[in-house]
């Protein structure tokens, strides 16, 4: 079992400022990386930083815990572009951090609209990035999503077994719909997507000119928005981290 004190050695280097992670890749590949006097043969090998001498092309180098990636939950205000910067000047994601993380080159992961508020992950680190991004992983999102009107048995169940949009050909993957509350004349559902398309839930709604008045997102895998008010973050706790990357793979 792999030490939680440990790191990459690709990421140990570039921490260290003498490369890009890509570019500590190259350099163990010319066998210029040794790790306590050994040739290191993988980037992917486990470095610990208190104990592991590593020397890159023959001079020793230290890893800058301030270098470590990244991982913060941000609840995305509505009318706020996920984008580091807007062409049009509206609010971008960016906005609502402060500069210190900001100068960290944080990217979000994945998107959410710019009428749509809630969960937006923000990381420093590509690899979990790209995982959680990709089909094959499929991580479920939870949604709140209230609007005018309800929506009827039939409609829930074409959701729930899949559906194919007005404008596409594409069979949609079912997803789970749950209805949370009804106010008046607005009803509150929970939907949970486990592959989604660009703004399928605002898609399918309008499939049945249905008005979305809020849409947030509460929940990614099994990390949860909890009670984080708008235009605040924190960084994920030890606990949710070590959750994600179990649920991806990642060791």
């Amino acid at each position: 079992m792999t030490d939680k004190k440990t790191i990459r050695l690709n990421k140990y280097i570039a921490s260290a400022g003498i490369s890009s992670r890509r570019g500590a890749d190259e350099l163990v590949q010319k066998g210029k990386v040794k790790i306590n006097g050994k040739t290191a043969d993988s980037p992917g090998i486990q470095v610990d930083p208190e104990n592991d001498l590593v020397e890159v092309s023959g001079k020793p180098i230290q890893h800058d815990q301030k270098a470590d990636d990244l991982y913060i939950m941000l609840h995305k205000t509505v009318e706020t572009v996920t984008t580091a910067r807007d062409p049009q000047g509206r609010k971008t994601v960016m906005d609502l951090l402060p500069s210190g993380i900001v100068k960290r080159r944080v990217f979000s992961v994945g998107r959410l609209d710019f009428y749509s508020e809630g969960m937006l992950l923000m990381t420093t680190d590509g690899e979990l990035c790209n995982r959680m991004t990709h089909p094959k992983w499929h991580l479920p999102k939870v949604y709140h999503v209230t609007i005018r009107g309800t929506l009827s048995e039939r409609e829930i169940s074409i959701m729930e077994a899949g559906m194919f949009l007005a404008d596409g050909d594409e069979l949609l993957a079912p997803v789970q719909v749950k209805t949370i509350s009804k106010v008046g004349e607005t009803t509150k559902y929970e939907m949970v997507l486990h592959q989604g398309i660009n703004r399928q839930i605002r898609r399918m709604f309008d499939e049945y000119n249905k008005t979305i008045l809020r849409l947030k997102r509460v929940r990614q895998g099994r990390v949860e928005l909890g009670d984080l008010k708008p235009g605040e973050w924190r960084e994920l706790s030890a606990k949710e981290l070590a959750l994600l990357k179990k649920d991806l793979k990642i060791k």
